[in-house]
């Protein structure tokens, strides 16, 4: 008897060891995954560790510990791509930076240029949902504006195999469908505080450096830049980073905003 309790009481301590062992295994693997990823996740966001959100009364990036991190930050994004004649040329000029963005897509430049999804994707930036066809969401049906925004998850998880997390509206043009459609869809809504109004501009009247400086004019801590895929858009983007940089801003990676 007292052979048997001593062999039980050495298995159940053996036990123990192992239990203790493998959560160790498990803890270590979870720290060593690389930054801006979690264990298990395809949705493209972080577990923990964010250090910004969006304040919802401003549409403005602002850091959830303002003792910790820095206010002066500027979120870029850019809008109606990818487009082959410039995504390579920003994505180039982001990296010259060393800065971050979201690239808002919509579905037939999705299908048309598989590849330029995959290289921004590939090139550490951040895919956003912009709508299938660019319609004003707030005049569809629920349903349809659900097809909008799924059919934008589908074609870029089958891609990249990441879904994105954040969606802008169309036009900014917003309901009480579209969000739940985007609830639906597990995206978050994003607008924008500054408006770089390079729509304005076209291929035979455009000026970089105006634009340029029409942006740098309106920065503010936490702005969310509003831009699109456009020729004129790229060209400025090297003078509006360094002239963000000058006024002393940094541009905060999409990856480490707290999602709702």
């Amino acid at each position: 008897m007292k052979v048997r309790k001593r062999l039980y009481s050495m298995l159940v301590a053996l036990l123990a060891i192992l239990l203790v062992a493998s959560c160790a295994s498990k803890t270590s693997n979870v720290e060593s995954l690389p930054s801006g990823t979690s264990s298990g996740s395809n949705t493209g966001s972080t577990s923990n560790g964010q250090s910004y959100k969006i304040d919802k009364q401003t549409n403005t990036i602002v850091p959830i510990d303002p003792q910790k991190h820095e206010t002066n930050v500027v979120l870029l994004t850019f809008d109606d791509g990818p487009n082959p004649e410039v995504s390579t040329k920003i994505l180039n000029t982001l990296d010259k930076h060393k800065a971050k963005a979201i690239f808002f897509m919509n579905g037939p430049q999705i299908e048309k240029n598989p590849e330029l999804v995959k290289l921004v994707h590939e090139r550490g930036q951040m895919i956003g949902n912009h709508s299938w066809d660019h319609i004003d969401l707030s005049e569809e049906s629920k349903d349809s504006v659900v097809k909008q925004m799924g059919d934008v998850q589908k074609a870029v998880m089958d891609i990249t195999e990441t879904a994105p997390i954040f969606i802008r509206p169309p036009y900014l043009s917003i309901n009480e469908n579209v969000t739940q459609a985007a609830e639906e869809n597990n995206l978050n809504i994003i607008t924008i505080t500054i408006d770089s109004r390079d729509w304005e501009m076209s291929a035979e009247k455009n000026d970089p450096e105006e634009l340029a400086q029409r942006i740098a004019d309106q920065l503010h801590p936490g702005a969310n830049i509003l831009m699109h895929e456009l020729p004129w858009t790229a060209e400025a983007l090297e003078i509006l980073l360094t002239k963000a940089t000058e006024k002393g801003y940094s541009f905060v990676d999409p990856m480490n905003i707290q999602i709702d």
